[in-house]
């Protein structure tokens, strides 16, 4: 037996459009707002962590650490106010700024050997913590580099080790784009970086060790026979 079907009179209808209407004008106004509200936050997210990376790298760990406090509240507004639009939460944005904030978190643990906080304790998701961490390989060669200008080997190799091992771990989470969000492309060009600055610590590292042999040489030459000639590297 045909249901019976459910009818209404033109009025009816249009009434019931105009209500429809009026309920989606409601929902897209407040997930505008909240969308033009996590963007300043975002901008503001980004901005501010690579001040703390500044500061970082000029070894200010203290000032580059109350940033990221102020930055970690920001994050968590974001939360906050994206709960109920998740549509909006992941546009792309809002994950671009966390990758920013888990890298300015990442230099400054690895630039100072203190605790680097993982993805729950800085409340978001693997995709922006992997490939905040990949952003922070960079970071670190510049750290190595900028020791090799002032002739200070002392953490070099440490850091070195650290670029490999987060290198290491990233190469594992082989996974579509979609899921991981761009941490293939991320990768590869941590695996660029890393090979690079391997590279450059190998040479720097010859040329320091070829420097103290001439210096011994030299030495015992200037032992051996006082105001001989010493040997020129």
């Amino acid at each position: 037996m045909t249901a019976p079907v459910d009818r209404e009179t033109p009025e009816e209808l249009k009434r019931r459009l105009r209500q429809m209407g009026d309920a989606a004008q409601a929902d897209f106004a407040q997930a505008h707002d909240a969308r033009e509200h996590a963007l300043r936050l975002s901008r503001e997210v980004v901005r501010s962590s690579a001040n703390s990376i500044r500061a970082t790298h000029r070894g200010e760990f203290e000032q580059a650490r109350q940033m990221l406090s102020t930055v970690s509240g920001l994050v968590q507004e974001m939360e906050r106010i994206l709960e109920a639009h998740p549509d909006v939460y992941y546009a792309g944005f809002v994950e671009d700024a966390q990758k920013e904030y888990v890298e300015a978190n990442a230099t400054l643990a690895f630039s100072e050997g203190s605790h680097l906080p993982g993805p729950q304790e800085l409340k978001v998701g693997p995709a922006p913590y992997f490939n905040g961490l990949a952003e922070a390989v960079g970071e670190l060669r510049r750290f190595i580099l900028d020791s090799l200008r002032r002739d200070d080997f002392t953490r070099c190799e440490e850091l070195l080790d650290i670029m490999d091992e987060v290198y290491t771990i990233l190469v594992t989470l082989d996974f579509p784009e979609a899921v991981t969000r761009g941490l293939r492309r991320s990768t590869d060009m941590a695996r660029g970086v890393l090979e690079r600055t391997r590279g450059d610590l190998t040479v720097a590292l010859m040329e320091k060790r070829l420097e103290q042999k001439l210096a011994g040489l030299n030495a015992a030459l200037e032992r051996r026979n006082p105001g001989a000639t010493s040997v020129q590297g």
